[in-house]
């Protein structure tokens, strides 16, 4: 593909947050034609580079009872070289979704000759490993995986590094574009071959967001995603000094991360999962608390963010849906020990003004899980990896 050079790069301590780099173009033609000089500020990435990055990819799709059209069609976009780990939460027994969901997969891993695992988040073997890490930040009282969207990213990484995946992406369950997913991997491989160092993750913000009313149209942005980018920049501008709008991808649902990151970050529950990526790498390495990996700060954290060509469709959830998501997404911005008084003013301003908060209520505490790298996923590795091949698509493992 050809893809933008970073045109601007604000580094907060260690953090080096690159501007939004568009997909000039998706194709890029053979490795060894080489574009003319005048293409200075467009990058190339070959064919070759993006697979090396996929074969190394495992892509997490979590999902819940989400229509088996979407879900075969998201499936159907990720590229052949990834591993596809889905994560369930959906109903079991009678109409059994996850049954269906597993025939789906498996339907899909025979015709293309590739393999998948799916994984249901309830499932008692994967909850006794994840105890044997001593994870219970994971777990639920009755001992089972809790409930959630940030927990499915968490199980998936988890067994990414089983397998030994260098990355891991993200790709949500509801979109009606399987090129989408396609041009999502691809973008994420495109980023990692991009990165200055090991620690990397790249966000995707959408060309556009189409909306369906009488007739279609093109939107850019959402209210939300509106919202968490300024009260993001605005957190930055409070240490700086210096106004930035360089964050886009606050609620990028659909990103992705080197393992070596993942490991260092913690997860927070609900809609709070990604803008709370963003404000523990800013904590973490902003060089204003202390550092929590000296080999992090000195390598650097490098965030790519990329804009699509292929637009986003997915379905609308009405208007409390948002409020919840806006509510979430901001409590790890007004939580956060970086968090100045203005930035908290902002933040109460805008929920209270879209319906979200009543005027003298605070964000709540968002629950965390804690970083891999403070857990012995090795543990988890000894108890899995004696089902593991009952977790693939096609049982042959």
């Amino acid at each position: 593909m050809f893809i933008e050079s970073p045109r601007y790069t604000e580094r907060f301590g260690a953090v080096r947050i690159n501007e939004v780099q568009r997909v000039v173009a998706l194709d890029s033609g053979l490795k060894g034609e080489i574009p003319p000089d005048s293409t200075i500020g467009v990058i190339k990435v070959d064919e070759d580079t993006i697979k090396q990055y996929e074969d190394k990819m495992a892509v997490v799709i979590p999902v819940k009872d989400e229509k088996l059209k979407l879900f075969e069609g998201v499936i159907s976009g990720v590229p052949h070289g990834c591993l596809i780990i889905v994560v369930s939460n959906s109903r079991r027994g009678g109409f059994d979704r996850f049954r269906m969901e597993k025939d789906t997969l498996a339907q899909i891993c025979h015709y293309t000759v590739r393999n998948a695992l799916i994984v249901h988040q309830k499932d008692p073997r994967i909850a006794e490993a994840i105890k044997q890490v001593g994870y219970k930040d994971l777990l639920t009282e009755d001992g089972l995986v809790r409930d959630g969207k940030s927990e499915a990213m968490l199980l998936g990484l988890l067994i990414a590094k089983t397998v030994e995946k260098e990355y891991v992406g993200f790709v949500d369950a509801d979109n009606y574009f399987p090129g989408s997913v396609l041009e999502y991997v691809q973008n994420f491989a495109a980023g990692f071959s991009l990165a200055r160092s090991p620690y990397s993750m790249v966000r995707m913000l959408w060309h556009y967001k189409p909306k369906i009313a009488g007739g279609i149209y093109f939107k850019k942005w959402g209210r939300v995603s509106e919202t968490t980018n300024k009260c993001l920049n605005d957190l930055i501008f409070s240490k700086t000094g210096f106004e930035s709008e360089v964050i886009k991808t606050g609620n990028a649902g659909e990103h992705a991360m080197s393992m070596k990151l993942a490991e260092l970050l913690p997860f927070a529950s609900g809609y709070a999962v990604e803008p709370a990526e963003l404000v523990f790498l800013f904590e973490a390495f902003g060089g204003i608390l202390p550092e929590i990996d000296h080999e992090a700060v000195e390598q650097g954290i490098d965030i790519f963010q990329i804009e699509t060509r292929n637009p986003h469709l997915h379905e609308e959830r009405g208007v409390e849906h948002l409020q919840h998501m806006l509510l979430e997404g901001l409590a790890p911005i007004y939580h956060s020990p970086l968090c100045e008084d203005s930035t908290r003013k902002l933040i109460l301003k805008e929920l209270v003004n879209q319906e979200a908060l009543s005027s003298r209520a605070k964000p709540p505490l968002p629950r965390m899980c804690a970083p891999l790298r403070e857990k012995n996923t090795v543990k988890f590795t000894s108890v899995i990896e004696k089902h593991l091949a009952e977790y693939y698509a096609l049982t042959d493992g």
